[in-house]
Protein backbone atom coordinates (compact mmCIF):
# COMPACT_ATOMS: atom_id res chain seq x y z
CA UNK A 1 0.00 0.00 0.00
CA UNK A 2 1.12 3.56 -0.80
CA UNK A 3 0.46 6.25 1.79
CA UNK A 4 -0.52 9.58 0.24
CA UNK A 5 -0.25 12.91 2.02
CA UNK A 6 -2.63 15.73 1.14
CA UNK A 7 -3.03 19.31 2.25
CA UNK A 8 -6.69 20.19 2.80
CA UNK A 9 -8.30 23.61 2.94
CA UNK A 10 -10.25 23.28 6.17
CA UNK A 11 -11.37 26.91 6.32
CA UNK A 12 -11.84 29.39 3.51
CA UNK A 13 -9.33 32.21 3.72
CA UNK A 14 -10.40 35.38 5.46
CA UNK A 15 -7.80 38.01 4.66
CA UNK A 16 -4.28 36.63 4.44
CA UNK A 17 -4.05 32.80 4.68
CA UNK A 18 -3.07 31.24 8.02
CA UNK A 19 -1.61 27.85 8.92
CA UNK A 20 -4.87 27.04 10.73
CA UNK A 21 -6.65 27.20 7.36
CA UNK A 22 -4.81 24.03 6.29
CA UNK A 23 -4.68 20.43 7.52
CA UNK A 24 -2.31 17.63 6.54
CA UNK A 25 -4.06 14.32 5.89
CA UNK A 26 -2.62 10.85 5.28
CA UNK A 27 -4.44 7.97 3.61
CA UNK A 28 -3.63 4.61 2.10
CA UNK A 29 -4.27 4.41 -1.63
CA UNK A 30 -5.94 1.28 -3.02
CA UNK A 31 -4.24 -0.76 -5.76
CA UNK A 32 -4.75 0.78 -9.18
CA UNK A 33 -7.42 -0.61 -11.52
CA UNK A 34 -7.39 -1.17 -15.26
CA UNK A 35 -6.94 2.17 -17.02
CA UNK A 36 -5.36 3.87 -14.01
CA UNK A 37 -1.87 5.06 -13.11
CA UNK A 38 -0.17 5.74 -9.78
CA UNK A 39 1.69 9.04 -9.56
CA UNK A 40 4.38 10.33 -7.22
CA UNK A 41 4.72 14.11 -7.04
CA UNK A 42 8.26 15.38 -7.62
CA UNK A 43 7.61 19.12 -7.85
CA UNK A 44 4.50 21.05 -6.86
CA UNK A 45 3.41 24.55 -7.75
CA UNK A 46 2.08 27.41 -5.65
CA UNK A 47 0.57 30.26 -7.64
CA UNK A 48 -1.29 33.51 -6.93
CA UNK A 49 -4.48 32.29 -8.63
CA UNK A 50 -4.97 29.72 -5.85
CA UNK A 51 -5.94 32.49 -3.43
CA UNK A 52 -9.06 33.80 -5.27
CA UNK A 53 -9.91 30.52 -7.00
CA UNK A 54 -10.00 28.54 -3.75
CA UNK A 55 -13.24 30.22 -2.76
CA UNK A 56 -14.74 29.93 -6.22
CA UNK A 57 -14.08 26.25 -6.93
CA UNK A 58 -13.40 24.57 -3.56
CA UNK A 59 -15.40 23.49 -0.54
CA UNK A 60 -13.93 23.45 2.95
CA UNK A 61 -12.28 20.06 3.39
CA UNK A 62 -11.18 19.75 -0.26
CA UNK A 63 -7.59 19.10 -1.29
CA UNK A 64 -5.91 22.36 -2.26
CA UNK A 65 -5.96 22.94 -6.00
CA UNK A 66 -2.80 23.05 -8.05
CA UNK A 67 -0.52 21.36 -10.54
CA UNK A 68 2.52 19.16 -10.09
CA UNK A 69 5.19 17.35 -12.06
CA UNK A 70 4.81 13.67 -11.21
CA UNK A 71 6.42 10.37 -12.11
CA UNK A 72 4.34 7.36 -13.09
CA UNK A 73 5.28 4.64 -10.58
CA UNK A 74 2.69 2.04 -11.61
CA UNK A 75 0.48 1.83 -14.66
CA UNK A 76 -2.45 -0.13 -16.04
CA UNK A 77 -3.06 2.49 -18.71
CA UNK A 78 -1.52 1.87 -22.12
CA UNK A 79 -0.97 5.60 -22.68
CA UNK A 80 1.46 5.90 -19.76
CA UNK A 81 4.50 3.83 -18.90
CA UNK A 82 6.23 3.46 -15.57
CA UNK A 83 8.88 6.18 -15.42
CA UNK A 84 6.97 8.67 -17.57
CA UNK A 85 6.85 12.28 -16.36
CA UNK A 86 3.58 14.18 -16.52
CA UNK A 87 2.01 17.43 -15.39
CA UNK A 88 -0.94 16.51 -13.18
CA UNK A 89 -3.77 18.59 -11.74
CA UNK A 90 -3.93 16.41 -8.61
CA UNK A 91 -3.46 19.39 -6.31
CA UNK A 92 -1.46 19.33 -3.10
CA UNK A 93 -0.96 15.55 -2.95
CA UNK A 94 2.24 13.55 -2.56
CA UNK A 95 0.78 10.52 -4.39
CA UNK A 96 -2.37 10.13 -6.44
CA UNK A 97 -4.26 7.78 -8.71
CA UNK A 98 -5.46 8.97 -12.12
CA UNK A 99 -7.43 7.47 -14.99
CA UNK A 100 -5.25 9.47 -17.37
CA UNK A 101 -7.47 12.52 -17.69
CA UNK A 102 -5.93 15.84 -16.65
CA UNK A 103 -2.46 14.41 -17.27
CA UNK A 104 -0.15 16.10 -19.77
CA UNK A 105 3.11 14.37 -20.71
CA UNK A 106 6.19 16.56 -20.75
CA UNK A 107 7.27 17.55 -24.25
CA UNK A 108 8.83 14.56 -25.98
CA UNK A 109 12.03 16.51 -26.75
CA UNK A 110 12.52 17.74 -23.16
CA UNK A 111 16.31 17.86 -22.65
CA UNK A 112 17.82 16.00 -19.71
CA UNK A 113 19.80 19.09 -18.71
CA UNK A 114 16.67 21.16 -18.05
CA UNK A 115 14.91 20.82 -14.67
CA UNK A 116 11.54 19.16 -15.07
CA UNK A 117 10.15 21.70 -12.61
CA UNK A 118 10.20 24.20 -15.48
CA UNK A 119 7.02 22.47 -16.68
CA UNK A 120 5.32 24.31 -13.80
CA UNK A 121 6.89 27.65 -14.65
CA UNK A 122 8.68 29.06 -17.67
CA UNK A 123 7.72 26.09 -19.89
CA UNK A 124 4.35 25.61 -18.24
CA UNK A 125 1.20 27.49 -17.32
CA UNK A 126 2.94 30.74 -16.22
CA UNK A 127 5.03 30.80 -19.37
CA UNK A 128 1.95 30.19 -21.50
CA UNK A 129 0.17 33.00 -19.66
CA UNK A 130 2.98 35.36 -20.61
CA UNK A 131 3.17 34.04 -24.18
CA UNK A 132 -0.50 34.42 -25.06
CA UNK A 133 -1.00 37.54 -22.96
CA UNK A 134 1.81 39.38 -24.71
CA UNK A 135 1.20 38.13 -28.23
CA UNK A 136 -2.59 37.83 -28.33
CA UNK A 137 -3.87 40.41 -25.83
CA UNK A 138 -1.17 43.09 -25.98
CA UNK A 139 -0.38 42.31 -29.63
CA UNK A 140 3.00 43.96 -29.22
CA UNK A 141 4.92 45.40 -32.14
CA UNK A 142 8.63 46.03 -32.62
CA UNK A 143 9.70 49.38 -31.20
CA UNK A 144 6.87 49.68 -28.69
CA UNK A 145 7.30 50.23 -24.96
CA UNK A 146 5.95 47.57 -22.60
CA UNK A 147 5.34 47.94 -18.86
CA UNK A 148 5.00 44.91 -16.59
CA UNK A 149 4.56 44.82 -12.82
CA UNK A 150 5.39 41.91 -10.49
CA UNK A 151 8.07 41.60 -13.14
CA UNK A 152 10.35 39.26 -11.18
CA UNK A 153 7.61 36.66 -10.75
CA UNK A 154 6.89 33.54 -12.74
CA UNK A 155 4.73 35.32 -15.34
CA UNK A 156 6.19 38.82 -15.35
CA UNK A 157 9.77 37.70 -15.91
CA UNK A 158 8.73 35.81 -19.06
CA UNK A 159 6.53 38.68 -20.26
CA UNK A 160 9.49 41.04 -20.28
CA UNK A 161 11.78 38.60 -22.06
CA UNK A 162 9.25 37.82 -24.80
CA UNK A 163 8.77 41.55 -25.33
CA UNK A 164 12.54 41.94 -25.71
CA UNK A 165 12.65 39.05 -28.20
CA UNK A 166 10.01 40.91 -30.22
CA UNK A 167 12.06 44.13 -30.26
CA UNK A 168 10.31 46.17 -27.58
CA UNK A 169 11.59 48.45 -24.87
CA UNK A 170 10.66 46.87 -21.53
CA UNK A 171 10.10 48.55 -18.17
CA UNK A 172 9.58 46.35 -15.12
CA UNK A 173 8.94 46.97 -11.46
CA UNK A 174 9.46 44.67 -8.48
CA UNK A 175 9.50 44.80 -4.70
CA UNK A 176 13.19 44.55 -3.78
CA UNK A 177 16.57 45.71 -5.02
CA UNK A 178 17.64 42.08 -5.57
CA UNK A 179 14.64 41.57 -7.84
CA UNK A 180 15.48 44.74 -9.76
CA UNK A 181 19.00 43.39 -10.30
CA UNK A 182 17.44 40.14 -11.57
CA UNK A 183 15.36 42.09 -14.08
CA UNK A 184 18.44 43.88 -15.34
CA UNK A 185 20.14 40.49 -15.76
CA UNK A 186 17.17 39.36 -17.86
CA UNK A 187 17.66 42.31 -20.20
CA UNK A 188 14.93 44.69 -19.05
CA UNK A 189 15.74 48.19 -20.29
CA UNK A 190 14.50 49.88 -17.12
CA UNK A 191 13.59 48.46 -13.72
CA UNK A 192 12.80 49.98 -10.34
CA UNK A 193 11.78 49.01 -6.81
CA UNK A 194 8.26 50.32 -6.32
CA UNK A 195 8.65 50.11 -2.53
CA UNK A 196 11.51 52.59 -2.39
CA UNK A 197 10.67 55.17 -5.07
CA UNK A 198 9.33 58.44 -3.65
CA UNK A 199 6.71 58.70 -6.39
CA UNK A 200 5.43 55.87 -8.57
CA UNK A 201 4.17 58.38 -11.10
CA UNK A 202 7.60 60.00 -11.42
CA UNK A 203 9.36 56.62 -11.58
CA UNK A 204 7.15 55.54 -14.47
CA UNK A 205 7.70 58.86 -16.27
CA UNK A 206 11.45 58.65 -15.81
CA UNK A 207 11.56 55.09 -17.16
CA UNK A 208 9.58 56.04 -20.27
CA UNK A 209 8.92 59.79 -20.70
CA UNK A 210 6.80 59.16 -23.81
CA UNK A 211 4.49 56.71 -22.02
CA UNK A 212 3.59 53.08 -22.65
CA UNK A 213 2.06 51.22 -25.58
CA UNK A 214 1.31 48.07 -23.62
CA UNK A 215 0.80 47.40 -19.92
CA UNK A 216 0.78 43.82 -18.62
CA UNK A 217 -0.92 44.00 -15.24
CA UNK A 218 -0.36 41.34 -12.59
CA UNK A 219 -1.12 43.55 -9.60
CA UNK A 220 -4.10 45.89 -10.03
CA UNK A 221 -4.93 48.45 -7.34
CA UNK A 222 -3.18 51.80 -6.99
CA UNK A 223 -0.34 50.81 -9.30
CA UNK A 224 -2.73 50.31 -12.18
CA UNK A 225 -4.52 53.58 -11.53
CA UNK A 226 -1.19 55.36 -11.87
CA UNK A 227 -0.05 53.36 -14.90
CA UNK A 228 -3.27 54.00 -16.84
CA UNK A 229 -2.63 57.74 -16.80
CA UNK A 230 0.66 57.17 -18.64
CA UNK A 231 -0.58 55.01 -21.48
CA UNK A 232 -0.07 56.21 -25.03
CA UNK A 233 -2.96 56.78 -27.40
CA UNK A 234 -4.54 53.46 -28.41
CA UNK A 235 -2.52 51.59 -25.78
CA UNK A 236 -3.42 48.03 -24.74
CA UNK A 237 -3.72 46.68 -21.21
CA UNK A 238 -3.64 42.94 -20.49
CA UNK A 239 -5.30 42.13 -17.16
CA UNK A 240 -3.64 38.96 -15.92
CA UNK A 241 -3.84 39.27 -12.13
CA UNK A 242 -4.79 41.52 -9.24
CA UNK A 243 -2.65 40.21 -6.40
CA UNK A 244 -2.77 43.53 -4.57
CA UNK A 245 -6.41 42.83 -3.71
CA UNK A 246 -6.51 39.05 -3.27
CA UNK A 247 -6.43 39.26 0.52
CA UNK A 248 -8.78 42.23 0.92
CA UNK A 249 -11.66 41.57 3.30
CA UNK A 250 -13.90 44.24 1.76
CA UNK A 251 -14.31 45.48 -1.82
CA UNK A 252 -12.06 48.37 -2.81
CA UNK A 253 -13.51 51.53 -4.32
CA UNK A 254 -11.98 53.60 -7.12
CA UNK A 255 -10.10 55.25 -8.59
CA UNK A 256 -12.04 54.61 -11.76
CA UNK A 257 -10.71 53.80 -15.20
CA UNK A 258 -13.22 55.48 -17.51
CA UNK A 259 -11.56 58.86 -17.97
CA UNK A 260 -8.07 57.68 -19.05
CA UNK A 261 -9.61 54.84 -21.05
CA UNK A 262 -11.81 57.23 -23.01
CA UNK A 263 -9.35 60.09 -23.48
CA UNK A 264 -6.55 57.85 -24.74
CA UNK A 265 -8.85 55.35 -26.49
CA UNK A 266 -7.30 52.45 -24.62
CA UNK A 267 -8.19 48.76 -24.89
CA UNK A 268 -8.24 46.73 -21.66
CA UNK A 269 -8.92 43.00 -21.65
CA UNK A 270 -8.88 40.42 -18.91
CA UNK A 271 -7.88 36.89 -19.78
CA UNK A 272 -7.39 33.37 -18.46
CA UNK A 273 -4.78 31.29 -20.22
CA UNK A 274 -7.04 28.26 -20.69
CA UNK A 275 -8.69 30.22 -23.53
CA UNK A 276 -5.79 29.01 -25.69
CA UNK A 277 -5.81 25.38 -24.55
CA UNK A 278 -5.86 24.08 -28.15
CA UNK A 279 -2.62 26.01 -28.77
CA UNK A 280 -0.73 24.97 -25.64
CA UNK A 281 1.64 22.71 -27.57
CA UNK A 282 2.56 25.57 -29.89
CA UNK A 283 3.33 27.82 -26.94
CA UNK A 284 5.27 25.21 -24.98
CA UNK A 285 7.44 24.30 -27.96
CA UNK A 286 8.27 27.97 -28.60
CA UNK A 287 9.06 28.62 -24.93
CA UNK A 288 11.32 25.56 -24.80
CA UNK A 289 13.12 26.70 -27.95
CA UNK A 290 13.69 30.18 -26.52
CA UNK A 291 15.07 28.70 -23.29
CA UNK A 292 17.45 26.40 -25.19
CA UNK A 293 18.57 29.32 -27.38
CA UNK A 294 19.33 31.38 -24.27
CA UNK A 295 16.73 34.00 -25.19
CA UNK A 296 14.67 33.29 -22.07
CA UNK A 297 16.40 32.90 -18.73
CA UNK A 298 14.71 31.49 -15.66
CA UNK A 299 15.04 31.39 -11.91
CA UNK A 300 13.23 29.15 -9.44
CA UNK A 301 12.54 29.70 -5.75
CA UNK A 302 12.57 26.14 -4.44
CA UNK A 303 11.24 25.08 -1.05
CA UNK A 304 12.13 21.54 -0.04
CA UNK A 305 9.61 19.30 1.67
CA UNK A 306 5.94 18.58 0.97
CA UNK A 307 5.17 19.49 4.58
CA UNK A 308 6.17 23.09 3.80
CA UNK A 309 3.57 23.76 1.10
CA UNK A 310 1.39 26.16 3.12
CA UNK A 311 4.46 28.14 4.20
CA UNK A 312 5.67 28.34 0.60
CA UNK A 313 2.21 29.41 -0.56
CA UNK A 314 2.01 32.21 1.98
CA UNK A 315 5.56 33.30 1.21
CA UNK A 316 4.75 33.50 -2.48
CA UNK A 317 1.74 35.74 -1.74
CA UNK A 318 4.09 38.02 0.22
CA UNK A 319 6.53 38.22 -2.67
CA UNK A 320 9.34 36.16 -1.13
CA UNK A 321 10.07 34.39 -4.41
CA UNK A 322 12.12 35.57 -7.34
CA UNK A 323 10.97 33.61 -10.38
CA UNK A 324 8.69 30.60 -10.00
CA UNK A 325 7.82 29.31 -6.53
CA UNK A 326 8.27 25.54 -6.48
CA UNK A 327 8.05 22.87 -3.79
CA UNK A 328 10.34 19.88 -4.16
CA UNK A 329 8.51 16.97 -2.59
Amino acid sequence: MVVSKSWLLVKHFEGFPKMSDFKLKEEELPPIKDGEVLLQALFLSVDPYMRPYSRRVMKEGDVMIGSQVARVTDSKNAAFRVGDFVVSLAGWKSHSVSDGTNLTPLLSNWPERLPKSLALGTIGMPGLTAYFGVLEICQIKEGETVLVNAAAGAVGSVVGQIAKIKGCKVVGCAGSDDKVAFLKDLGFDEAFNYKTVSSLEEALKKASPDGYDCYFDNVGGDFSATALSQMKKFGRIALCGAISGYNDTSPSTGPYVQFPMIMNELRMEGFIVSRWLPRYEEGLKQLLAWVLEGKIKYREHITKGFENMPTAFMGMLQGENTGKAIIEA
